[in-house]
């Protein structure tokens, strides 16, 4: 709303000291990132007072684990904080009518409601598993389908090829909104489904060459792959946060480091000049993106001075699915789906752990009666906490001796930033 006051301010000729200042993506992603910190702590005591008042306090099962029976009681549904301080940020400094963060706050308030139900049921319902599985995936299918079939359909989701910059344009460099004014032909602008794939020269990868037809029907076909891919990546980013948010400050901690990669990512691939030297795809328009995101890692900064050990609200279904939700969508926007294994290898180890756990316990009790487990609990955070033991054979028995939930947790966020670093460095390595 403060940009595009500063805009129609400048439309009628108004001009004072400073105002430039809004040109500038860094500038508005600072500011957005303060807004975000300031209203999660302040708004942040009000919240859970309120939810402690309700008494909207987490349901613990007795899993064993060390300190579990002590959370009992404590707040959830903290995730309403982080999704007010998002929107305090972005809606005070971005442009709203760009198509980029118009999908992003979509996800947000789409994600934020379906963990909400979710988290609604188990408290105010006593019912422990809340939401039912197939409809948390339904409506994280329907998200991307929604965000995928916008892709394919907006005019204003483009990326521009054979980009020329000449020096005159590096020195005319007035605001580091993109220079989408750059000298480009109009053939260049184009609907793609090319992605960026790490290793590569070009660093490019086209959903095109998985069509198994030619001609018109390959353009469909194409477009079908990518929204499908779409859709994957979203439902996958969204369940994977949500298995991972399984300890105090854990969940939001490491998705504040995949949120800064993401940010400088979003910078330089809107960037005209930055895009061109790192020979990166340019996307016009997604600088917003980066503010957006910078609002993001705020929130999830200020919420951990709540949600660290030992935590005094958790964020819940309504802040998991969202989080997650916003890296999906945004890693989407950004053509970077294909790194999210890398970027969030915390969350896709987690995500895998439970999912081979699952498949392995199965396979093994109906082959010899007996269910082995590959973990002694899953998701992996788990693992590594002092627990009883549990019942069967485990093939990587718990370790000894058992961590505490707070080492846990740091050391999840060192390999989080390890792994964001080599993100980054991706950029680069062809």
């Amino acid at each position: 709303m403060i940009y595009l006051l500063f805009q129609y301010l400048k439309s009628a000729g108004v001009d004072f000291p400073g105002m430039g200042l809004m040109n500038y993506l860094s500038f508005r992603a600072m500011l957005a990132a303060v807004t975000a910190v300031l209203t999660s702590m302040f708004a942040g005591k009000r919240i859970i007072a309120r939810l402690q008042r309700l008494q909207i306090g987490e349901t613990v099962r007795d899993l064993g684990l060390e300190g579990q029976i002590q959370k009992k009681g404590t707040p959830t549904m903290g995730g309403l904080i982080i999704i007010l301080s998002i929107l305090a940020g972005v809606l005070l400094f971005c442009d709203l009518s760009n198509i980029y963060v118009i999908l992003l706050l979509v996800s947000t308030l789409w994600c934020g409601a379906l963990g909400f139900a979710d988290d609604y049921i188990k408290v105010f319902k006593h019912n422990k598993e809340g939401m039912s599985e197939k409809g948390k995936l339904l409506g994280q299918v329907l998200l991307g389908l929604v965000i995928g079939l916008t892709v394919w359909m907006s005019p204003d989701i483009v990326v521009r090829e054979k980009v020329a910059v000449d020096s005159s344009i590096e020195k005319v460099l007035e605001t580091e909104t993109a220079v989408t004014h750059g000298r480009y032909v109009e053939e260049d602008v184009v609907k793609s489904t090319k992605t960026t794939i790490p290793f590569v020269k070009n660093h490019e990868f086209d959903y095109r060459w998985l069509s198994p037809v030619k001609g018109a029907w390959g353009w469909y076909a194409k477009w079908a792959i990518y929204v499908l891919m779409i859709v994957v990546v979203i439902t996958a980013c969204s369940n994977g946060t949500n298995l991972t948010d399984g300890l105090d400050g854990l969940a939001a901690g490491t998705s504040a480091i995949v949120g800064v990669v993401l940010g400088i990512i979003a910078w330089l691939g809107g960037n005209l000049i930055n895009s061109n030297f790192l020979n990166i795809m340019y996307i016009p328009g997604s600088g917003e993106i980066a503010i957006f995101l910078s609002a993001f890692v705020g929130a999830l900064i200020g919420f951990l001075w709540y949600n660290s050990f030992p935590a005094q609200v958790f964020m819940g279904d309504t802040g998991s699915l969202t989080i997650g939700g916003i890296i999906g969508v945004s890693a989407v926007l950004m053509r970077k789906e294909l790194l999210i294994p890398l970027l969030c290898g915390v969350f896709f180890a987690e995500s895998l752990s439970v999912l081979m756990q699952r498949s392995w316990f199965k396979f093994t009790r109906k082959r010899n009666g007996v269910g082995t487990r590959i973990w002694s609990m899953t998701p992996l955070h788990h693992h590594y906490q002092d627990k009883k033991a549990p019942d069967g054979p485990v093939i990587f028995p718990k370790p000894v001796p058992p961590q505490h939930e707070a080492k846990i947790t740091v050391r999840f966020w060192i390999v989080g930033i390890i792994l964001a670093v080599s993100t980054l460095a991706l950029l680069k390595i062809r």
